[in-house]
């Protein structure tokens, strides 16, 4: 990008301290309010947070490993076990061995799961919708940079093969 970043961008690149914690104070509300749906739901079922992103990325891949959901969430084995035992035997998610390796879980939600997965998407793409609605395209893709240039550069590596599939 050019020096300044265009029309009213040179602002953008000498930003105090004071907008930066407004930003970061910003995001941490941002979160409060993107979580609180699901929150919600997730707590009639006893789960939390962990159990989401699990039932996410589940459905994201079905089939997905267990190996790769350990690397995608970034939890330890003995968390991640905690929370796929609880799904498995709610009837919410299924582990099947693999066919060439045996030592192998492949992870796929079951009806159950895939209901709860769109209760638990449908409330977090609504509020995303009206919140993209509000802003505008150019703020639409301008979130998204900034989101995209804030993860670490393996974590975006994983996001990108993500949108590919």
């Amino acid at each position: 990008m050019a020096e300044g970043g265009g029309p009213g961008g040179e602002s953008l690149l000498f930003l105090t301290d004071e907008q930066l914690r407004k930003g970061i104070e910003a995001m941490f509300f941002a979160y409060r309010g993107f979580t609180a749906d699901p929150d919600r739901i997730l707590q009639e079922y006893g789960y939390g947070r962990a159990h989401h992103r699990a039932i996410h990325f589940i459905n994201r891949s079905p089939g997905t490993t267990v190996n790769n959901l350990l690397s995608i969430l970034g939890v330890t084995k003995q968390s991640l076990n905690r929370v796929l035992r609880a799904l498995i035997e709610d009837g919410l998610v299924e582990s099947v061995v693999g066919t060439r390796d045996k030592r192998e879980r492949h992870l796929y939600l079951t009806e159950a799961g895939a209901t709860l997965e769109r209760e638990l998407s449908d409330a977090q793409r609504a509020r995303m919708r009206a919140a993209y609605r509000q802003a505008g395209p150019e703020a639409v893709t301008g979130f998204r940079t900034v989101l995209e240039a804030m993860m670490d550069p393996e974590l975006h590596r994983r996001f990108v093969a993500l949108k590919e599939n």
